[in-house]
C-alpha cells in the first residue's frame, strides 16, 4: 500500500525537559522548579515542557499511520543528540523528509526503515526523534497493510522466533518515590520503582545512606502490603552514576556499598542502573565492564544496567561485547530508527545479557505503545511504563497495549 501524503502536528510530550549536567552539579528546587544556571547547551532554564512531533502518514485507501517524534528527557547529555523543539524540526519532515516517502510501498518495514534511518539531509543524518517518530509511523503502516499487529510484522520480518506474550513492565516513580511506590504495590508491578536517585544530597546521601534507607523502606512496604505471598518485584533503580560519585569512581569501595544495599533488599532482587559516570564512553565502558566482573567475583547478587553513554546501536554492541553490565537499556529514542531497538534487543539476548526495553518519561503515549508491540515481538527482559513520572498513566498505556495485542493475535489464529 502506498504512502500518498505526510502531515505534521506539534505536540507535548508525558514530561520535561531537564538540564542533567545542572541537575547533577546540585541545582535547587522551588516546587517543581530547578533554580540555578543551566549548563547543557539550547537549554534556556533547566526545566523545559517536553515537545514531540506526530508524523502521519496517509495511505493510499484513506487509513492513517502515525507515529511520534520524541527525544529523552536528558536530551544533550551523555552523548545525546541536542535539545529536540518542535519548531525547529517540521518543516525539516514536511519537506525534505515527505519527498522520500510519498509514492513508496509500506507493504515491508524493515527496507524501508532502515532507508530512511540512514538517510542524509545536507550531509547528516536526521535528529534521532525524528528517526524515531519516522520509523514507528512506517511499522504502523506496514502493520495496516498486511491487517497483522504491529507485533506480528516485527516477528515476522526479523525472525524473531519467540511466543508474543506480555513482558514484565518497569515502572518510575519520579520524585515522588513514596507514594508512587505504594501504588506500584498495589497493582503488583513487575519491577520497581525506578526512584530518580539523581542528587547525591538529597536522594542518595554523601555515603548512600539515604538510598539505603530508601531500599529498606521499599523491601519492608512490600512485605507489609502484598496481597499474595508470590508477589516478588524486582527493585530497579537508577542513581545517574551518583555512586560513583561519593566513592570517586573507586570500584571496590562501589562493590562493597553495593553488597550492603543488596543485603538491604532481601528477600527482592535488585538492579541498580547507571552507578557511574565517567564522562566519556570508552572509559564508561571499562569502568561498568570491570564493575560487572568485580560484582560478579564476588558473588555479588546486584545486576547493574547500562545507560549513560550507551546510547547508539553501537554502542549497545560495543557495551555487549565487553559484558559492560547485567542488563542493557535499549533507550529507544536515542536510538533513532526504532528498527535499532528491534536489533539492539535481539543482539544482547544473543549476547546473554538481560535486554531492557526504555526510553524516557518524556515520550507519548503513541510511542510507548509501539514500544509495547517490539518488546513482546523481541522478547525483550522488560518494558518501560512510559510516558511520564506519575506511574498509573504509563503503567495503564503499557499494559492495556500487550493486552490488545494478545487479544487480536488470539483472534488471529483461530
Amino acid at each position: 500500500m502506498k504512502i500518498v501524503d505526510l502531515v505534521c502536528s506539534e505536540g507535548r510530550t508525558g514530561f520535561y525537559f531537564d538540564d542533567q549536567r545542572a541537575i547533577v552539579d546540585g541545582a535547587g528546587h522551588d516546587g517543581f522548579m530547578y533554580t540555578g544556571d543551566t549548563k547543557t547547551e539550547g537549554f534556556t532554564s533547566i526545566r523545559l515542557p517536553g515537545e514531540s512531533i506526530s508524523v502521519m502518514l496517509i495511505l493510499e485507501n484513506g487509513e492513517i499511520a502515525y507515529g511520534d517524534c520524541a527525544a529523552v528527557q536528558y536530551s544533550g547529555t551523555g552523548g545525546r543528540d541536542p535539545l529536540f523543539l518542535a519548531k525547529d524540526f517540521i518543516p525539516i519532515i514536511e519537506g525534505k523528509v515527505k519527498k522520500h516517502l510519498v509514492g513508496r510501498e509500506t507493504d515491508r518495514f524493515i527496507e524501508l526503515a532502515e532507508e530512511m534511518d540512514n538517510l542524509l539531509i545536507d550531509g547528516k543524518r536526521l535528529h534521532t526523534a525524528i528517526r524515531y517518530g519516522i520509523t514507528q509511523a512506517l511499522l504502523d503502516a506496514s502493520a495496516k497493510s498486511n491487517r497483522l499487529t504491529m507485533a506480528e510484522i516485527v516477528k515476522k520480518e526479523y525472525e524473531t522466533g519467540v511466543e508474543l506474550k506480555k513482558i514484565p513492565i518497569f515502572a518510575q516513580s519520579g520524585d515522588d518515590r513514596y507514594n508512587n511506590a505504594d501504588k506500584m504495590i498495589i497493582k503488583k508491578t513487575d519491577v520497581m520503582p525506578h526512584g530518580l536517585i539523581n542528587n547525591v544530597k538529597e536522594k542518595l546521601g554523601e555515603h548512600g545512606e539515604i538510598l539505603k534507607d530508601y531500599i529498606a523502606w521499599l523491601r519492608d512496604r512490600v512485605l507489609k502490603y502484598r496481597t499474595e505471598e508470590d508477589y516478588s518485584p524486582v527493585f530497579h533503580l537508577d542513581v545517574y552514576g551518583t555512586i560513583g560519585r561519593i566513592f570517586n569512581q573507586d570500584l571496590s569501595e562501589m562493590a562493597d556499598y553495593l553488597k550492603t544495599l543488596e543485603e538491604t533488599a532481601k528477600p527482592f532482587s535488585l538492579r541498580i542502573e547507571g552507578p557511574m559516570d565517567v564522562g566519556d564512553r570508552t572509559k564508561q565502558m571499562e569502568a561498568l565492564r570491570d564493575l560487572t566482573k568485580l560484582l560478579d567475583e564476588r558473588e555479588i547478587k546486584v545486576e547493574l544496567v547500562a545507560d549513560e553513554w550507551c546510547n547508539t546501536f553501537d554502542d549497545v554492541v560495543y557495551f555487549s561485547d565487553n559484558k559492560a553490565g547485567h542488563m542493557i537499556q535499549v533507550k529507544t529514542p536515542d536510538l533513532g530508527g526504532i528498527n535499532n531497538s528491534i536489533k539492539a534487543i535481539l543482539y544482547c539476548k544473543e549476547k546473554g545479557l538481560g535486554a531492557y526495553l526504555g526510553g524516557t518519561c518524556n515520550e507519548t503515549n503513541r510511542s510507548a505503545e509501539i514500544c509495547a508491540n517490539i518488546a513482546m515481538a523481541c522478547g525483550a527482559k522488560q518494558v518501560l511504563a512510559k510516558p511520564g513520572m506519575g506511574f498509573d498513566e504509563g503503567f495503564m498505556i503499557v499494559g492495556n497495549e500487550m493486552n490488545r495485542v494478545m487479544a487480536l493475535v488470539n483472534r488471529n489464529k483461530q
